[in-house]
């Protein structure tokens, strides 16, 4: 990945950030050709431009994933994902930022988002600032402190990096598809609604 990056330049960048975030079954370390280019003094804000633009639009084909596989899903297993959504409430373009932010498996919020049917451009907005943002981070901290990270690191700790985020997205989906969401919504969200109704 990383000679393609630097066979193509940012472009190069920019396909790796898309395929990496629309491989959802076998996660691509998109994040650490990102961080060795920084290491590799390319321009953080070239490399948070391809990057960002890269990986927010690769978000999509979990949503694209979830909008058009809303058919197969029951309507029993329909209302209680919809419970996920109203838990989140108006926070969510808050959680899609958080989930484009962080190492958090953002797959597993866009497909319940595709499912749901929850506005394509409120989704994006988010994920292109997260995904900037975390593009930004890792670019200008390889510039910065490159030499201390590939002795403290060496660049084979990228395959353990794939494995631990393969694990844990099985992981995640596999509760996000056993909680029943409409008990954690009425727990802590119906419970507080019937109180302001009763005041």
């Amino acid at each position: 990945m990383r000679s393609l990056a630097l066979q193509f330049g940012y472009l190069g960048v920019f396909l790796i950030s898309l395929l990496g975030t629309m491989a959802i079954i076998i996660p691509i370390p998109y994040t650490l050709v990102i961080l060795f280019l920084g290491i590799d003094g390319w321009d953080p804000l070239m490399l948070t431009l391809a990057g960002g633009v890269g990986s927010a639009l690769g978000e999509f084909i979990g949503y694209f994933l979830g909008y058009y596989g809303r058919k197969v899903i029951s309507q029993e297993r329909l209302k209680n994902m919809d419970y996920l959504l109203k838990l989140f409430g108006k926070y969510t373009p808050a959680a899609i930022f958080l989930f484009a932010l962080t190492p958090l498996p953002d797959d597993l919020l866009f497909i319940p988002l595709g499912i749901l049917r929850y506005n394509p451009i409120k989704a994006l907005l988010p994920a292109l600032a997260g995904k900037s943002l975390m593009s930004y981070i890792l670019a200008s901290f390889g510039n910065a402190y490159g030499d201390f990270l590939v002795l403290l690191f060496g660049d084979e700790k990228g395959l353990i990096g794939a494995v631990m985020t393969g694990v844990l997205l099985i992981l995640v989906i596999y509760v996000l598809y056993r909680v029943d969401w409409q008990k954690v919504f009425e727990k802590y969200v119906g419970s507080r609604d019937s109180h302001d109704d009763a005041a």
